[in-house]
């Protein structure tokens, strides 16, 4: 069995359509509060549904779709899962 590298990348960068568990959020006390009130936790796992390069990202976490700002996406941290043949999800 062959260790696999973690591949940790901001949520502005996952590819649309990427399944992901939140790894770190960084940011002040009010950015953590809000993202938390939002469903956003470390372990939790969420869906990338929109990221087009511009615009909002938007995620499915927790069955709920949450619009995020670039800059708030920057400051969390996903470890992007893979699929049962290895690969990452399209």
């Amino acid at each position: 069995m062959a260790l696999t590298e973690k591949r940790i990348l901001s949520l502005g960068e996952l590819p649309e359509g990427a399944q992901a568990r939140v790894h770190q959020m960084q940011g002040g006390q009010a950015f953590l509060g809000r993202m938390a009130a939002l469903g956003f936790s470390v372990g939790a796992s969420l869906h990338l549904l929109q990221n087009t390069g511009r615009g909002p990202v938007i995620v499915l976490i927790r069955d709920t779709r949450v619009a995020l700002g670039r800059g708030e996406a920057s400051k969390i941290l996903v470890e992007q899962e893979e699929g049962e043949d290895g690969n990452s999800y399209p």
